[in-house]
C-alpha cells in the first residue's frame, strides 16, 4: 500500500480531509507521518489523535534555508514515503529538496494556476475583478506554484464577496479535490508527459461553470 507523509504549518484543515478520506477507504494509502515546521501547528494534535506519528522540524532553528531543507528531507525519509503531500506548508522549498522528491511531491494552491501564484490569492482575485476563482493541485517543481497540474476546481466570484467569503468557498473545494488527487496518485492513474499530467480515467467534456449565473426569483 502507498505510504504518504503530509507536511503542515498550521491548523491542518486539508490534513483532516485527507485523514478522513483514508479512514473511509476512499484513498488506498497509509498516512505514515505528519511533519510541521512550527511546533504550535494545530494539525499535529489532529494527527496524534488519529494515531499518526508526528515530527517537528522548526525552521527557526536553522540559519540557512538549505540546512532546513536537508533536515526536513532527512526527517521525511525516515518514514520511507511513496508520496509527500504539502497541506498548508508555508515554506518555500529549494531545488535540492524538490529534486530529491521529484514526481512524488504535490501541493494545493488557492487559485486557478497559473493565475495568482504566491500569497494573498483571494484578495488579488477580487482586486482583478475575476468572475471565476478556485484552487489547484499540482506536482511541485523548482518553479514556484507552476508545476504540472493534476486537478482544479472553480467557484464563482459573487458581487458581494469579500476575502473571507471567497476563501471559505474555495477551501470547501480544496477539501474535495485534494483527496481526489491523492487517490489518483495512489491508484497509479497519473502520468507525466511533456510537463502535463494525463489522467487515466474517463473524463466528461461538457461541463462548464459560468459566472455570474442568474437564478430564478
Amino acid at each position: 500500500m502507498i505510504s504518504v507523509v503530509i507536511l503542515i504549518s498550521g491548523r491542518g484543515s486539508n490534513l483532516l480531509s485527507l485523514l478522513n478520506a483514508v479512514d473511509s477507504g476512499s484513498i488506498p494509502a497509509r498516512i505514515v507521518g505528519v511533519l510541521a515546521n512550527r511546533p504550535a501547528a494545530q494539525g499535529l494534535q489532529t494527527a496524534a489523535a488519529r494515531g499518526v506519528p508526528t515530527c517537528v522540524v522548526d525552521h527557526r532553528q536553522f540559519a540557512e534555508r538549505e540546512d532546513f531543507d536537508a533536515a526536513l528531507a532527512a526527517a521525511i525519509d525516515r518514514f520511507v514515503p511513496d508520496l509527500v503531500v504539502l497541506a498548508g506548508f508555508m515554506r518555500i522549498l529549494g531545488n535540492a529538496f524538490v529534486h530529491h522528491f521529484e514526481n512524488r511531491l504535490i501541493n494545493i494552491h488557492p487559485s486557478l494556476l497559473p493565475a495568482f501564484p504566491g500569497l494573498h490569492t483571494h484578495r488579488r482575485a477580487l482586486a482583478e475583478g475575476v468572475r471565476i476563482h478556485g484552487c489547484s493541485v499540482h506536482f511541485v517543481t523548482a518553479d514556484l506554484d507552476h508545476g504540472p497540474l493534476i486537478v482544479q476546481a472553480a467557484v464563482p466570484v459573487l458581487d458581494d464577496d469579500d476575502e473571507a467569503t471567497l476563501a471559505a468557498r474555495v477551501l470547501a473545494q480544496e477539501h474535495r479535490i485534494y483527496p481526489l488527487a491523492v487517490r489518483w496518485f495512489c491508484e497509479g492513474r497519473l502520468r507525466l508527459l511533456d510537463g502535463r499530467v494525463l489522467l487515466q480515467a474517463p473524463q466528461a467534456g461538457d461541463a462548464a461553470l459560468i459566472a455570474p449565473q442568474l437564478v430564478a426569483g
